[in-house]
């Protein structure tokens, strides 16, 4: 029953990244993501069945369009092999009869095109992260048990904190230096992963994004006031959190002080 599970898992994770390329493509050109269908973006030339079967049909075309030559962009296989293999890590740590394994796999089809377009675009599209937000405190509210008080001190008023607390750190930045600091999809994206962590475990996910931002800063760019895309950080940080977090935590408490 478990290796069926995996199976499916891992065929819908297939399946699911094929589509979140549609979504990393198309979004940020606010291009409608069912017509037109599967097609070659150099040449136009529709994509027919076997040339859309997930990471099979990039390897068979070998990163190439077959009637144009046209390169596929690695990303393709890249988003085709992460989001299985992120859905088989969830599948393993918590099971497929706990609610966070749902959960966070619902957060993961949010997090990983929106992880590429802020990368390739520096862009984090509200039509992705205003339903991943409101999904996440429908999942918020399931799993406080429907207990108004709990669903509203743990999910509820710190997502709505944090979206307010940081819209105004924008808006004071901004009026400081005369520059975005902030930008407006991170505004909405960390609250949004609020929204699936609660209270407890958001401030981790905000000081890992942090630390992975500093990291690649120091390494990458090393030049004062360069801007850089943040909200790939928060992405790649609650990934790694919902995957890890809880271990963190336990060894955290039981180390002794």
């Amino acid at each position: 029953m478990t290796i069926i599970i995996a199976v499916l898992v891992t065929v819908l994770g297939a399946a699911l990244g094929s589509f979140f390329n549609v979504l990393i493509d198309r979004v940020p050109r606010q291009a409608s993501i069912v017509k037109p269908p599967s097609h070659c973006t150099s040449c136009g030339k529709s994509l027919p069945a076997w040339q859309n079967i997930p990471i099979l049909s990039y390897i068979m075309l070998k990163g190439k369009c077959k009637f144009c030559g046209a390169k596929i962009h690695w990303h393709h296989l890249a988003v085709e092999i992460l989001t299985p293999v992120l859905f088989l890590a969830l599948l393993v740590i918590y099971g497929y009869d706990n609610l966070s394994f749902y959960k966070f796999a619902v957060m993961f089809g949010f997090l990983i095109p929106i992880f590429f377009i802020d990368a390739f675009h520096k862009i984090i599209p509200l039509v992705l992260s205003v339903p991943m937000a409101i999904a996440g405190l429908l999942f918020g509210l399931v799993q406080s048990g429907f207990r108004l008080h709990d669903f509203l001190l743990v999910y509820l008023v710190p997502t709505i904190a944090i979206f307010g607390l940081l819209y105004l750190l924008a808006l004071a930045w901004e009026k400081i230096f005369k520059k975005e600091g902030l930008g407006g999809g991170d505004v909405v994206l960390i609250p949004a992963v609020a929204a699936y962590f609660g209270i407890l475990h958001i401030p981790w996910v905000v000081i890992l994004a942090c630390l992975l931002g500093i990291i690649y800063f120091l390494i990458f760019i090393r030049k004062p006031g360069q801007v850089f895309a943040f909200g790939n950080f928060v992405a790649a940080a609650s990934i790694i959190w919902a995957l890890a977090g809880e271990s963190v935590i336990n060894l955290i408490s039981f180390y002794p002080r």
